[in-house]
This record gives structure tokens, sequence and C-alpha cells, in this order.
């Protein structure tokens, strides 16, 4: 390691692990504190579901964690897959000791989060009525999924300006500052949703009261600490502003993630459709496996962030041949990983589901769920690390419409046309291995045509 530091100094540079250390020891280190992070990511969103099902009831359960979750999801990973392209290209400059090119980023990725916060402020509370008519959302909860939401929208503002931020320090290779201030709000927001829930019994309401306040408290943290900043992607409030250049890169780059990330959660809505049309117990089922599964889902996505995080730095820095080996190291700690949790969520689904609801019924269908997609996440790996290594190399068009076609345009065909043979609730849940598995061999056959037989990583 001393030796690594001693060349890195040769070079004229700070020694970074992500550029100059041992890579899977990087990864590791550099995607612990993301999985605690999403750890608690999740745990903050799954807590209002934790109350409000055990406190509240069924209804409640459907009404936060249906159709309101799912356009929620919709909302903030669509934004999320927007500012990916700024991350991308931070943590580019940021590999190639470029200062004066992260902070002008910097400053336009804090600036769009701002603009596109307000406007989604405005717009989810003006049409949050209509898009839970749109999605059929039973009528016994649509009420309490309406006023959920609409608080929720009001805090959308905090929300992206945190993400963002985030996205500014995981790109500079710290994942640790957004997991302290990521525990601090999640401990606050728990704290709230006991008070707000079951002190003063404010149902639904309280619990996004709680949420709203806390995303606010997160902002506030990760904003405070980029402002006293003194390196280049430190923030300066008089320099926030859009720069047409760097916004087009941040553009050419986020809108097909964000075009994949929106047919991602638009088929997720389509298929929340179906599952309201097989009742309440259905839908807060399906609420709960959603919950329960997200330990894979976060494990996963952290996971992609490091990848992607790692191919920006190197890339960016001319290190092809680390790039390469970044690539194989992480579809074996990946694979290891998905098989571990798979293992655990088999096992324990009665454990995790019954955190979410004491319904039995509820929890019978949850586990029916749970053990029919569990076998199936290994056909997801090739999927996950494949588009982030082409999103950090700053290809995201041909990926974008591979996904979007094997798996969104895929899914829904197979739930129009696959329904009406067989009209069961298996078929809604066959709609996701039938349509992995092709995407994951598209990406692979993909990638090893256009980036590694072509040469275009280079042998460097």
């Amino acid at each position: 390691m001393a030796l690594r530091k001693k060349e890195a100094s040769e070079r004229g540079s700070r020694y970074n692990g992500i550029t100059d250390g041992v890579i899977w020891q990087q990864l590791l280190l550099f995607f612990f504190p993301l999985l605690f992070g999403t750890f608690f990511q999740m745990l903050y969103n799954t807590t209002d579901t934790i109350i409000v099902g055990r406190f509240v009831g069924t209804v409640a359960l459907s009404a936060i964690g249906g159709a309101a979750s799912q356009i929620v999801n919709v909302v903030v990973g669509a934004f999320t897959a927007l500012s990916s392209g700024a991350t991308v290209i931070i943590a580019q400059y940021f590999g190639a000791k470029d200062d004066g090119n992260v902070s002008k980023a910097v400053h336009t990725a804090v600036a769009m989060s701002v603009l596109f916060g307000a406007a989604l402020t405005v717009l989810g509370i003006a049409l949050a009525g209509p898009m839970l008519r749109g999605m059929n959302t039973p009528e016994e909860s649509f009420a309490e999924s309406k006023i959920y939401l609409q608080v929720y929208f009001a805090g959308m503002l905090p929300n992206l300006v945190y993400n963002t931020g985030a996205g500014i320090l995981r790109a500079i290779g710290d994942s640790k500052r957004p997991l302290y201030y990521l525990i601090v709000s999640t401990l606050s927001n728990i704290v709230l949703d006991l008070l707000f829930v079951t002190v003063f019994r404010m149902g639904v309401v309280g619990a996004a009261l709680a949420t709203i306040l806390c995303q606010l408290l997160s902002a506030v943290l990760v904003m405070g600490c980029l402002l006293r900043s003194q390196e280049s992607y430190a923030v300066r409030l008089r320099e926030v502003r859009i720069d047409k250049d760097f916004m087009g890169r941040i553009l050419k780059i986020g809108i097909p993630a964000t075009i994949q990330s929106l047919s991602y959660s638009i088929t997720n809505v389509i298929l929340q459709v179906a599952v309201n049309g097989f009742g309440t117990s259905y839908v807060a089922g399906w609420a709960a496996c959603s919950k329960a599964d997200q330990l894979f889902w976060m494990t996963s996505n952290s996971f992609g962030i490091a990848v992607t995080t790692f191919i920006s730095q190197n890339y960016g820095a001319g290190r092809m041949k680390r790039v390469r080996r970044c690539i194989l190291q992480s579809l074996v700690i990946d694979t290891i990983l998905t098989v571990g949790l798979s293992l655990f969520l088999w096992y324990a689904s009665d454990l995790v589901l019954g955190m979410f609801t004491t319904d039995r019924e509820v929890v019978r269908l949850g586990k029916y769920m749970m053990h029919f997609f569990v076998p199936c996440y290994v056909t997801f790996i090739c999927i996950e690390i494949f588009s982030d290594v082409l999103r950090g190399l700053g290809d995201t068009l041909a990926p974008m419409i591979i996904c979007v076609s094997g798996i969104s345009a895929l899914r829904i065909l197979w739930v129009i046309f696959a329904m009406k043979i067989w009209p069961g609730f298996d078929t809604v849940m066959w709609s996701y291995p039938v349509s992995w598995v092709p995407t994951s061999i598209l990406l692979v056959v993909y990638y090893l045509r256009t980036w590694h037989r072509n040469g275009k990583l280079g042998r460097r």
C-alpha cells in the first residue's frame, strides 16, 4: 500500500484508492458504507410501512405501500437516474484530477436539483388524485393514499437536494459521510413516526410528515458538508447556476438512464394495476413482499453505485486495465452477495414479512410471492453490473434501448397477452424472470462486441 501511495505521489497527485489501490479491497471498502447507507435509506422508507401497518391497519398499509409508493418510486427514481449523469461526469473529472471541471459539474448538478425539486413539488401535489385514479387504486384506501402522496411531494425539494449532494460525495469516493447523515435522519424518522402515528394519532399524514421533515434534515446535513468543504467539489452558493455545456453532458448520460428508470417504474405501475385487481389482501401482500425484498435490491443497487464510481474514475484517469479487472471482480463479488442474500430471504421470509403486518393472510401471500422471486435474483446480476459499467464509461443509450426493450416492453406484453391465457396471480410474477433473462444476455453480448472485442477499453 505504501508503495502504491509513493507511485501516486510520483505522478504528482494525491493517493486515490479507487484508481491506485487493490481493486476488490477498495470496492468492498467503498461498497459497505453504501450498503449500510442504503439499508438506512430502506429503513427510512419502510418505517412508515411498519408503523402504519402495525398500528393503523391493512387499509392504511395498502394506502402508503401500494399505488402511492409506486408513484414515489417513479419520481425519485427518475431524478436519481438523471442525476447519475452528474455523478459520472464528476467522477471522471475527479479521477483525471481536473478540479475546475469538477467544480462546474457540481454547481450545475445542485442548480438542477433545486429546479427539478420545485417543479415536482407543484406538479405532484396537483396531480396526486388523477395519478392514483389512473392506477385503479382501491376506493377504500384512495383518500389516505392521496393525502400521503400530497404531503410527500411537499418535501420533494429537500429530497432531491439530498440525493444530489450524496451523489457528489460518492462520485469523489466518499461513501461514509452520506451514511452518517442517513443514520441521523433515519433515527429521527423513527422517533417522529412513533410520535405522530402512535401518540398524536395522525395516521398516514403523520407518517408522511415525519418523512419529509427528516428529508429536510438530511438535505441540510449534506449541503452543510459541501458548503464547508475547501476541496474541488465544494459548493459555493454564488456559483450555483446551470452551465449549459455541463448540463448538456449530464443530460446526455442522464436522460437515457432516466428513460430506463422510468420504464422500470412505469412497468411496475402497470403491474401494480394488475395486482390491484386481485383485491386489498393481494395489494398488501405485494407491498409487504416488495419491502422485504428491498434487502436484495439495496445490496444490488449499492454495489452498482460502487461499480459505476470505480469505472468512471479509472476511465477518466485512463486506467483501462483496471477498468477490465474491475468488471471481472465485480461479477464474482456480486454473485456471492446475491446467492447469500437469496438463501437468507428464503429461510427468513416469515420473520421479515412479520415486520410489516400481523395479518396472517397478508403474510401467507407475501411469503408465497417471496419464495417465487428469491431464486430468480441470480438472473439480474449481469443486468446490474453491465448497466453500471456502461454508465461509468459514459455509454447509456444502447443499454437503455436494451433494458427498455428487454425488461419493460417484454414485461408489459407478457402481462397483456399472458394474462388472457393464464389469468392468475402467478402470471404477474412470471413477468420478472421472463424479462430478466433475455435482457442479461443482450447486455453481455453488447459489452463484448462493442467495448471488449473492439478494443475500446484499450490495453493500458
